[in-house]
């Protein structure tokens, strides 16, 4: 099912969905080349009805099969998920704005401690494979709403969501 209205991007959809069966690397290559194609199409939106919360995140389904689900996120300012890792190939880029990603490492089943952080500008893709752990969170801290495009290796008939578990920060043994 496609709502994007191009039909580029239902082949280049496609074959995204069929390179998820071959190697890593070329799903990886194939994500990146659809997710290029699309954040340089300043049209991309121009007819998908997209959802808005204040100070939270919205997924706009864009497409979707049995392999791939792709959907555009609107985050309003403030807004951010938790820590969580995917049961999935995580595939996203920055259509506007801009967005905080952190990453981290688990420390148990339950906790995580923070090892890296950026921030992803419009134009900017980024690539995870579900061979995790792939923790991360993502946050709004600009003030401005931000617009990315996510690629995640699902059907979201099958699944409510690509996230497979949610974290809390880890704050160590308190000192006495």
């Amino acid at each position: 099912m496609l709502i994007v209205q191009e039909a580029d991007y239902s082949n280049a959809l496609s074959r995204l969905s069929a390179a998820t069966s071959g190697t890593g690397k070329g799903y990886l290559e194939e994500a990146r080349a659809a997710l290029k194609s699309m954040l340089a199409d300043r049209s991309l939106l121009d007819h998908v009805p997209l959802e808005r919360s204040p100070g939270a995140y919205t997924r706009n389904f864009l497409f979707g099969d049995d392999k791939i689900t792709v959907y555009a996120i609107i985050w309003s300012a403030g807004s951010q998920t938790s820590i969580h890792d995917h049961h999935c190939s995580c595939c996203f880029g920055i259509w506007s704005g801009s967005i905080e990603e952190s990453w981290y490492e688990a420390v148990d089943g339950a906790h995580a401690v923070l090892s890296r952080q950026f921030v992803r500008h419009a134009g900017e893709t980024a690539c995870m494979l579900p061979s995790g752990p792939n923790l991360h969170k993502m946050s709004n801290d600009t003030g401005q709403e931000t617009i990315s495009i996510h690629i995640y290796g699902y059907d979201r008939q099958t699944r409510p969501s690509s996230i497979d578990c949610e974290y809390r920060l880890f704050n160590g043994p308190k000192s006495q």
